[in-house]
């Protein structure tokens, strides 16, 4: 049983009657318990796809360090324990978790790797059985009840806004505070005191019942939140090996919830944590005020705003401004999530002006067909007009590309490669990543794919990117040689000669030898030998070099008269 405080009492005792001094001597851990796979490093953290990655990447998780920032504000004693950042072996992890002599658990979790969460609370709370669980993100959101079904957790949070919700389930339970919807808990818990008409439940077939709160919480002002706290999170772990950064250290930032757009059916965020209607962001000066302080205080030369679409139109040029103004934007580079239509030149020049470098558009797939069932809201040739323009202010755009579609075949995939490898030789695309497209569960994709029958498979360990999970109209095999295919597109000789020559200083040359390690890592994260190969295999070699050779010496496209055509005036801005 955790520690209890007596509501409405200065009396502050815990289950043994002890007396405490403050809500203090409550103690919450927020963090990851190591996840070990020969695939690689898991990029459970802040991340809307699950992958391993073979180059190791550790992404700076924005809601959770909010969250432990939020709880020490308001008088936790909070601790921040990732044990995959901190490359720990999970009993390394269970020492160190059992050492801070913990009342509660925090955790965020995602379909592929639920599984092996559902063990590892097993072992929590049989090794420490005064422990609570709290576990949380999309995959909680849309399935909350299936958690208590498969493992002994004591509490689900639903909804992206659990940096605040946490906080008010403790209050709740130490100070009386009325629960937000969003809480699951199992009814013989009694340390939910919440009236029996707002209760919902469910009957389990073992026969426990579970209750909630209602709907999600997702009304809270962001502005109310604390800056994270750096140091509790040990800001470090994330600053350098991550290849959305030229400059380090560098850091994250978190400017909306989460994407204004909320559309696409396959993002998994945008059905289940912060669902159509829920986008809330802070305001610019807020914003300004975080990079301020991790500038001033951390000496951050890089920023990545990992919001799912940077907010745009008064907001956007105010925080630009805002950057220019103080003199910032020659203290710090910015990055951030963009749609290809969503700003029109005079953003991108003001943009360039205000120190953003890099920016990510979701380019998603080359085919028109795809675009519009995906409810992506662009055209082809915003693929090509955005990031153009975007280049031309200085900003290095990076493109993330999905294959695998199970209405696409494979001339689409490959009309989508070479779209891609004539934007490289045209320099209008930076940098890349290729995935495979997983329907996560809650997404209207995966409810497509469930009602016609194209599911290979509904085992979450199969939900890593490894291979398809949908049925496609070709060799399933063929899909990891077009990923290496896909990644290797950048490699013609305009390309290769134009980065050489950008090479201004030693900085530059590790920059570009750095991208170079990430990019093998990614050849060998989808060789189509999987773990039978490594980074010393012969057969990863002749996989990679036959990808890579191929696209230098036929640097040609069949796209190529075809963009070449392309006009701005064949985009509009959509908002």
């Amino acid at each position: 049983m955790p520690k209890q405080i007596k509501k409405k009492s200065t009396k502050i005792t815990d289950t043994k009657g002890v007396k405490l001094t403050s809500p203090s001597e409550i103690t919450i851990v927020v963090g990851y318990a190591p996840i070990m796979s020969k695939k690689g490093v898991a990029l459970l953290s802040q991340n809307r796809q699950f992958q391993y990655f073979n180059a190791k990447t550790y992404i700076y998780p924005m809601v959770p360090a909010y969250a432990a920032s939020n709880l020490k504000k308001h008088g936790y004693n909070t601790y921040w324990m990732d044990g995959i950042a901190e490359e720990q072996t999970y009993e390394q992890w269970f020492d160190a978790l059992s050492a801070t002599s913990p009342d509660y658990l925090l955790v965020e979790t995602k379909s592929p790797i639920v599984k092996t969460h559902w063990k590892q609370i097993k072992d929590l709370k049989k090794r420490l059985p005064h422990l609570k669980l709290i576990w949380v993100g999309d995959h909680i959101s849309f399935l909350p009840v299936e958690i208590f079904e498969n493992s002994p957790v004591d509490y689900a949070i639903t909804g992206g806004d659990y940096d605040f919700v946490v906080v008010n389930l403790l209050n709740h339970i130490y100070k009386g505070e009325e629960l937000e919807g969003g809480v699951y808990w199992r009814e013989s818990n009694a340390d939910i005191h919440v009236a029996k008409d707002k209760i919902r439940s469910k009957k389990l077939p073992d026969g426990t019942i579970v209750c909630n709160s209602g709907p999600a919480s997702l009304k809270h002002k962001l502005d109310d939140l604390p800056f994270v706290d750096r140091d509790l999170t040990k800001w470090e772990l994330y600053a350098y090996d991550n290849g959305n950064y030229k400059y380090t250290p560098g850091t994250y930032m978190y400017s909306g919830r989460d994407c204004w757009w909320n559309r696409c059916t396959f993002c998994v965020w945008d059905h289940t944590i912060n669902p159509i209607g829920s986008y809330r962001s802070f305001s610019p000066e807020r914003l300004f005020a975080e990079v301020k302080h991790v500038v001033d205080n951390y000496g951050v030369k890089e920023i990545f705003d990992d919001a799912g679409t940077l907010f745009i139109g008064p907001k956007l040029k105010k925080f630009c401004n805002l950057l220019i103004d103080s003199g910032y934007n020659k203290k710090v580079v910015y990055g951030c999530n963009m749609r290809f239509n969503a700003v029109t030149e005079d953003y991108y020049k003001l943009m360039g002006k205000a120190g953003f470098r890099f920016i990510l558009y979701g380019m998603e797939s080359g085919n028109q067909k795809t675009l519009d069932k995906l409810d992506k809201g662009t055209k082809e040739a915003d693929a090509i007009n955005g990031p153009k323009l975007a280049s031309k202010y200085g900003l290095d755009p990076h493109i993330t590309i999905m294959l695998g579609y199970p209405w696409e075949s494979y001339e689409d995939a490959k009309r989508t490669i070479n779209i891609a490898k004539y934007a490289f030789k045209k320099g209008y695309y930076e940098t890349m990543q290729a995935t495979i497209v997983i329907p996560y569960p809650g997404t209207p994709l995966w409810k497509e794919c469930k009602q016609k029958g194209w599911l290979l498979t509904e085992d979450y360990d199969d939900y890593d990117m490894r291979r398809p999970v949908m049925k496609i109209p070709f060799d399933h095999k063929k899909i990891l040689e077009l990923e290496q295919d896909l990644y290797s597109s950048f490699m013609t000789p305009q390309y290769i000669t134009r980065k050489i020559l950008d090479i201004r200083s030693f900085h530059d040359f590790k920059y570009l030898f750095y991208m170079g390690w990430k990019l093998i890592g990614h050849l060998l994260d989808f060789d189509p030998n999987q773990t039978k190969v490594s980074y010393f295999s012969f057969a990863f070699w002749k996989n990679a070099g036959k990808a890579l050779f191929g696209h230098f010496f036929r640097p040609n496209t069949t796209v190529d008269d075809e963009k070449d055509a392309i006009k701005l005036e064949d985009s509009a801005v959509n908002l």
